[in-house]
């Protein structure tokens, strides 16, 4: 990589400006002042910028917790998105949500711009477990259970895989959902078919990572190394899971 790319990505900052650092002598590489931008880096020099020493990531792993009226796309002519949420903490990564979450809809959303890893996520051969916290209009009973365990059918005659419902217990009214695939509107459209409708719906977590509580709506923090570690473990192929 060469090292005016390198500086821009760890110090989110134009190309030129950091081409202007290089030229003032502020960068050093190893110890020594550097002043070619184009200068290759192999990976693992200590490069420092005004003295202070700079790491660049690779990618980029954020956990926001989206509020409703917040729309799950990287820009919109209209609504505000969960990028948007973000105010400019990384001008110069191109984020997307890894999943989407409807308008409505609240909880656990993951920013990223690495497309592998998010392909990994979203992948339906992958499994990856969502888990909701989903409130109906009318209480969520054992027989809806069951036809989650099964599979249901939707109205166009698509078969969903096997999900797990488990109703709370002091109040029948609110159920915590998991899904291991990802349709359109998936949740609402499997329990209509029960008969039942939607009124909340909330992610809770991802590949068993959780939503931090700390976390108030509208607001985000990167995903620490355990987290991540977790997700990808979450998001390997099911026969390498089950040799872990």
């Amino acid at each position: 990589m060469r090292l005016d790319k390198y500086l821009a990505g760890a110090m989110q900052i134009p190309r030129s400006a950091a081409r202007a650092l290089v030229a003032r002598g502020a960068v050093t590489v190893d110890g020594a002042v550097c002043r070619k931008a184009d200068m290759p880096l192999a990976g693992g020099e200590a490069v420092c910028a005004d003295g202070k020493p700079l790491d660049r990531e690779e990618y980029v792993y954020i956990m926001l917790h989206k509020p409703q009226g917040v729309v799950s796309a990287s820009t919109d002519g209209r609504d505000v998105t969960v990028v948007d949420l973000l105010k400019g903490a990384y001008p110069r990564r191109k984020l997307f949500p890894a999943g989407r979450l409807d308008k409505t809809s609240t909880g656990f959303v993951l920013l990223t711009d690495d497309g592998a890893f998010a392909h990994d996520i979203l992948s339906p051969r992958r499994h990856v477990p969502k888990t909701y916290r989903v409130r109906l209009d009318t209480p969520a009973t054992p027989e809806m259970a069951r036809a989650f365990e099964a599979g249901v059918v939707l109205a166009d005659g698509q078969a969903m895989r096997p999900a797990g419902l488990l109703p709370d217990q002091a109040d029948p009214f609110w159920a915590t959902v998991e899904l291991r695939q990802g349709v359109y509107h998936q949740i609402k459209r499997m329990f209509g078919v029960l008969g039942a409708g939607v009124n909340a719906l909330h992610r809770t977590a991802i590949g068993g990572v959780e939503l931090d509580p700390a976390l108030a709506p509208g607001r985000w923090r990167p995903l620490t190394p355990q987290e991540l570690e977790r997700l990808r473990a979450a998001a390997q192929p099911r026969s390498k899971k089950k040799n872990l």
